[in-house]
């Protein structure tokens, strides 16, 4: 079976695949840059920023963490990180992937724009008013993530009723994806809201509203997961983990390993100072967090607005800025680790090139 390629607005995507937004500093300029370059669409993740490049863009450190959302989410290093895509990728499509769930999520969202991203992507919530961000952006493509039809339905009317936009595409994410699930404990195990059974009732909602095309997302791993979703009726796929796996992606050494490393069993569901669980690797600091004796949390970065300041991290026992950032930062000890279901099928590290290759054309 051969690919047609996915339309995202004005925006054509060669290659039917969404490489996953990635943070802290797993899909930035080098990951994201090389998949657009090879055809498919590279997403930069607006998470951590101000790590980037050895911090140089963050204004004030403490214990070499960004201090407060604004340099947490740096505008000048998520500059940088665009740019230096662009350098790769030409002008290919590029998207960024920004959790509604963030402090400062409008803000990011113009920075995204003003840098000239081409296709935002926003789960973590409901973005009912993402259109309001990039206004005087008209080109900018608005993909939402959802994890139901009702989800869409809601967006959907809201946006119409609001803005007089649509989605330009839709994401549907399974619990099978890595890192925070649209579910509860609880809903990520029914078999009624596993990927296979969720796409097609979004493809139903997406087509009752024009033709919004549907990205499934969440435990895609090879060609033949390609070909049964789109059997399903979705037109492109998005997939994190297995780009974890290539020589280009932005993450420390010692994170794929954790990956390369991990057997089927170590992957779990986590609590979240989100309030969602998250889907990682279990590692030294599960262990920590389970006996009380994890890292002091401190909130100085203010990253996610449902923690409330750090009032969530002190419930399940970690600061997830914190943690995320030792894991870019190749941290073993301390650092939080996210995968998918899959990632315990990552075995070698390839090249995007070879990756999209095998993707499109079968191992």
């Amino acid at each position: 079976m051969s690919f047609n390629s996915l339309k995202i607005g004005k925006y054509t995507i060669e290659k039917p695949i969404v490489q996953g937004g990635m943070g802290v500093g797993i899909s930035w300029d080098q990951l994201a840059g090389n998949v657009s370059k090879e055809g498919g669409l590279g997403v930069i993740s607006a998470v951590g920023t101000g790590y980037y490049k050895n911090k140089e863009y963050s204004k004030k450190l403490v214990s070499d963490r960004p201090l407060s959302e604004a340099n947490f989410y740096s505008k000048e290093g998520f500059e940088a990180i665009i740019k230096n895509a662009r350098e790769i990728c030409g002008d290919k499509p590029l998207a960024a992937n920004i959790l509604y769930a963030i402090n400062d999520y409008g803000r990011v969202v113009r920075d995204a724009c003003e840098a000239g991203i081409d296709i935002i992507i926003t789960g973590a919530g409901l973005p009912t008013n993402m259109p309001e961000f990039t206004e005087g952006y008209p080109d900018v493509a608005l993909v939402p993530i959802v994890s139901s039809a009702k989800a869409l339905k809601i967006i959907c009317k809201r946006w119409q009723k609001r803005y007089d936009r649509l989605p330009d595409a839709v994401v549907v994410e399974g619990p099978k994806s890595g890192g925070h699930q649209g579910f509860t404990y609880e809903q990520c195990k029914l078999e009624e809201n596993q990927l296979e059974n969720i796409v097609g009732p979004v493809v139903e909602e997406a087509a009752s509203w024009g033709d919004i095309p549907v990205i499934a997302a969440g435990g895609v791993w090879d060609k033949s997961d390609i070909e049964d979703m789109m059997s399903r009726g979705a037109r492109g796929v998005q997939m994190g983990t297995r780009f974890i796996g290539t020589y280009e992606c932005d993450a420390h050494a010692n994170l794929k390993k954790v990956l390369l490393d991990a057997k089927k069993e170590d992957i779990q569901l986590m609590s979240s100072p989100v309030g969602y669980p998250a889907q990682g690797v279990v590692t030294n600091l599960t262990h920590l967090v389970e006996k009380r004796e994890g890292p002091a949390i401190k909130c100085i970065s203010n990253c996610v607005a449902p923690c409330n300041r750090g009032e969530e991290a002190k419930v399940v026992g970690f600061c997830i800025a914190d943690r995320l950032s030792d894991a870019y930062e190749g941290n073993l000890e301390t650092g939080l680790f996210f995968s998918g279901t899959n990632g315990y099928r990552l075995n070698e590290i390839i090249s995007v090139q070879e990756l999209m290759q095998k993707l499109m054309e079968g191992e």
